[in-house]
């Protein structure tokens, strides 16, 4: 049995990338370099604020030559002035709230599993009215690894009091997909999210399900075999 639903936030629940997309270009013009286009800022996102700095000062997802250079400065710039706009063009995915409330209604524990910072985390769900879901919430700074790592969505199953069996995670990306695989529980993504530009049809998951209510659907069925709909994975 699924007893606990463990979600993704950028990508996922939420479309930050117009936000994030201000605070890169807002930090490249600081610099004295040229802003990028959204579509290509979204493909850097998924690893961590520090992966993605280094990916916006690079221009490119292709980090490795410069991956011990000291960015501690660009990383305060890029704080500075994603906190400004934080939030602003952030928007809700469709069906984000049905899907949460019909997973919270069937008695399923919900946590958030970021690798977003605590400090642009919790304004962000309480912003959007979606705090309430999740009596816990693990962010980039709350372990001592990020996703991909799966020490993080240990930690939410244990501070949900569930192994992780009975916990699916639910993202957008590899991150998340190499992280439930190695934390022993189920996964499913989501098409829309971000997957630094590769199809999420090529990850190793349970499922990919169109929205959150589908999701559900798909834990209700997991759970409940007899129940399940014809055509409905």
């Amino acid at each position: 049995m699924l007893e606990a639903a463990l979600f993704d936030l950028d990508g996922t629940l939420l479309d930050t990338a117009p936000d994030l997309t201000l605070a890169a270009n807002a930090l490249r013009v600081e610099l004295g370099m040229a802003p990028m286009r959204e579509d290509v800022i979204t493909t850097f996102l998924g690893k961590g604020m520090e992966n993605l700095v280094r990916r916006v000062l690079a221009g490119s997802l292709q980090i490795e030559e410069d991956a011990a250079r000291d960015i501690s400065r660009e990383l305060d710039l890029f704080r500075h002035h994603y906190h400004r706009v934080n939030g602003d063009r952030t928007r809700i995915f469709d069906g984000t709230l049905d899907g949460l409330k019909a997973m919270r209604d069937a008695g399923i524990a919900l946590a958030v599993v970021t690798n977003k910072p605590t400090e642009f985390t919790l304004p962000l769900l309480e912003q959007t009215g979606l705090r309430g879901f999740f009596p816990v919430v693990v962010c980039g700074d709350t372990c001592e690894h990020k996703k991909p790592h799966p020490q993080p969505v240990l930690h939410a199953c244990d501070l949900l009091g569930k192994v992780p069996a009975q916990a699916v995670v639910i993202g957008d990306s590899v991150n998340d997909a190499l992280a439930a695989r190695a934390a022993g529980t189920a996964v499913l993504v989501v098409p829309y999210g971000y997957n630094e530009g590769r199809e999420v049809s090529t990850l190793d998951v349970d499922g990919i399900v169109d929205s959150l209510p589908e999701a559900a659907e798909w834990i209700r069925q997991r759970n409940d075999p007899a129940a399940a709909v014809p055509g409905l994975a």
